[in-house]
């Protein structure tokens, strides 16, 4: 296929700051004014989504930005209606950026009589028209088998690992903690990253959402402990991890987490645990209480995105951006190199 160049942007409504942000990145690497495509996406009394495209979209490049974060659904529903109208529009290709991709967490069946959710968001997606998929951290690998069209699943670790090296001068003091069996390979390739030694929280369960005990499994006592996983929801587990490595003798804890879905009581536990800090990324937009929390801390994906659009649009390789060198120069703002 012949590489188109010129990506055009259009944003629903789940994350607009994220969506001026990659707009302004690729205008900085282009060298003019990218804004994202005038749009109109309004409720009907009945809340049925309504989008109307104003500007020509015939035979472009098109990127829908859209995370299908809470309210998921509504949020879906728009990116299925956009893909829809852009398709009916004569869009050359249509490709979904899902910065958080919702519904990943039913990726399997847990037990008889239940669905695989995130199959069924696959299948409406491609369906809709969309012919390539942009995401990062999905919860589980596999669900980039669940389409027929290319997905490209980036990475957050590279730029965690930038921004552990600037926050953290001595990494010999550090250990990177998994807060359950499941997420030791995530915690591992960051560790490697990093240089760092590896610990993981073992928790046991009584009943489904209630654990009966948490036992650590690696030496964390005077070490400086940073957990990593992909999802935060309400963050009890995640405090629970944190106490149990300061009881365990750990100097300090952090933590750090890819998407901050932090619902309920989440703000409130993070804000009065043990943590020292919680760095999140954008990829859901974060509400005035998490931007008001002490100990939270956002880092952009704004430049990370903006790059992988360009790469996509102009045939180049994407991979190459799951290495923290090669976003040096893209986040130089953020983690300027010293001498």
């Amino acid at each position: 296929m012949i590489p188109l160049f010129k990506p055009k942007l259009i944003a629903g409504n789940s994350n607009q700051p994220l969506a001026q942000g990659i707009a302004r990145r690729i205008s900085i690497h282009r060298g003019e004014a990218v804004t994202l495509v005038d749009t109109r996406v309004e409720r009907f009394n009945d809340q049925e989504i309504f989008v109307e495209v104003f500007d020509n979209v015939r035979g472009e490049d098109m990127f829908i930005i859209q995370s299908t974060s809470n309210p998921a659904n509504d949020n879906l529903m728009e990116l299925l209606i956009m893909a829809d109208a852009l398709r009916r529009s004569s869009a050359a290709r249509i490709t979904a950026v899902i910065p958080y991709f919702g519904y990943a967490r039913q990726d399997r069946r847990s037990k008889a009589r239940t669905p695989i959710s995130a199959k069924l968001v696959a299948n409406l997606l491609t369906e809709a028209g969309i012919e390539r998929v942009l995401t990062m951290d999905l919860h589980a690998a596999q669900i980039q088998g669940f389409f027929d069209i290319p997905v490209d699943n980036l990475y957050a670790s590279p730029v965690f690992t930038l921004d552990i090296k600037h926050h953290f001068k001595k990494l010999s003091h550090v250990t990177v903690v998994s807060p359950d069996v499941g997420g030791v390979a995530r915690a591992r390739e960051l560790a490697e990253r990093i240089g760092a030694d590896l610990a993981i929280v073992d928790k046991r369960r009584s009943r489904p959402g209630e654990i009966a005990s948490m036992t650590v499994i690696g030496e964390v006592k005077d070490r400086i402990c940073i957990i990593v996983d992909d999802i935060c929801d309400t963050a009890g587990t995640l405090v629970k991890a944190a106490g149990l490595l300061k009881d365990s003798g750990a100097r300090e804890v952090h933590a750090y987490i890819t998407h901050g879905v932090l619902s309920g009581p989440a703000v409130e536990r993070i804000t009065n645990s043990c943590m020292k800090s919680l760095v999140i990324t954008d990829s859901i937009e974060p509400t005035k209480a998490v931007k008001k929390a002490k100990n939270i801390r956002i880092v952009p994906m704004a430049p990370l995105f903006g790059q992988s659009i360009l790469n996509i649009a102009n045939g180049t390789s994407v991979s190459s951006l799951f290495d923290s060198h090669t976003l040096e120069p893209i986040y130089e703002a953020f983690y300027p190199q010293h001498d």
